[in-house]
């Protein structure tokens, strides 16, 4: 068999595997996929029909496998079963409560269906994994809350909860929950809300009770990171000057937490910001290396500095012995 046939049979297979995974596939989407011509793949599902897979659709509109229709289970490569170990691995430090038992359930069904020899290979590496997390977890009071936030985005609902500001406040918002992302150690709601007429994001942490109601989004919206970009539309400029000898230390930091001018000057190096986190995530990675910067601007920075050294210093002193 020649390595046209090669190509053929792997993107043959890739196209009933992106068949059973997704409710309807366009002939364009898999042709920029697989980097081939629309009519090649228009042949291809020609294959499939010719092998006698129910596949339902034209040319034009998009695919998919009849209702109902079963196939074998999905064999998985060699890389790919690693692949999974390393992402379970990822899953237990890092995803939410909420999402660790299905995600377990689920793995569960994938080893089912594996080989024998790559449950072996699981068996042997599995142990051999293994990622640090030096982050406290956060508790919710509510033990399902992502899926039913899930659930509410993908159903086009809206949600009613009870939430806690951080000053301590209580209360009632109805959202249309865009998406959930994860920063700073906490997942967050992006959503429209009802009572402020505008996109907020909430903590998920904070959320005391939530409720999928049956009424439907008043609007549509795009992905999250539309909104996320310009989370509640604040930002503030941010001047640093920070010693020559530990930049290259932020080079890859410095950019996610909005570098906008950087400058080398006699003093150091000055660097210029525009960040939406002022008041928390901002702060909370100067600390790290605050004792080789000086923050020119603007006050408020300072201040809630100074707040976190002192809230630090006040919970780690030591008692004094009796």
């Amino acid at each position: 068999m020649n390595d046209h046939y090669l190509k053929k049979l792997d993107r043959v297979t890739a196209i009933l595997t992106q068949l059973q995974s997704k409710p309807i596939v366009r002939a364009q989407d898999l042709a920029q996929k697989f980097d081939v011509s629309v009519r090649t793949i228009y042949r291809d599902i020609k294959t499939l029909e010719n092998a006698g897979i129910p596949i339902i659709g034209e040319a034009g509109s998009g695919y998919s496998l009849m209702d109902g229709y079963k196939l074998p289970p999905v064999m998985f490569t060699k890389e790919e079963v690693l692949s999974f170990i390393t992402a379970e691995k990822l899953m237990q430090k890092f995803s939410h409560q909420s999402l660790g038992s299905h995600y377990r359930t689920a793995m569960e069904k994938v080893r089912s269906v594996l080989k024998y020899s790559d449950k072996n290979l699981i068996q042997n590496i599995e142990k051999q994994i293994d990622i640090f997390n030096y982050y406290p977890e956060t508790e919710d009071h509510i033990k399902d809350i992502l899926p039913i936030i899930l659930e509410s985005i993908a159903e086009k609902r809206q949600l009613t909860m009870e939430y806690k500001t951080i000053d301590g406040s209580i209360s009632m918002r109805t959202i249309e929950a865009v998406g959930v992302f994860f920063e700073f150690n906490y997942w967050y709601i992006m959503a429209f809300c009802t009572l402020r007429n505008d996109f907020r994001q909430f903590r998920v942490d904070r959320i005391l009770q939530i409720f999928k109601t049956q009424n439907p989004f008043l609007q549509e919206y795009g992905q999250i990171n539309d909104y996320r970009q310009n989370a509640n539309g604040n930002k503030t400029i941010v001047k640093l000057l920070v010693e020559k000898k530990i930049i290259n230390h932020l080079s890859n930091s410095k950019k996610y937490y909005g570098l906008i001018e950087e400058k080398e000057t006699e003093e150091g190096m000055e660097l210029t910001f525009e960040t939406e986190w002022i008041t928390d995530g901002f702060p909370r990675w100067l600390i790290t290396f605050a004792d080789y910067a000086t923050i020119l601007e603007p006050e408020i920075l300072k201040i809630r500095l100074s707040e976190l050294l002192t809230d630090i210093s006040t919970k780690h002193q030591k008692t004094p012995a009796n």
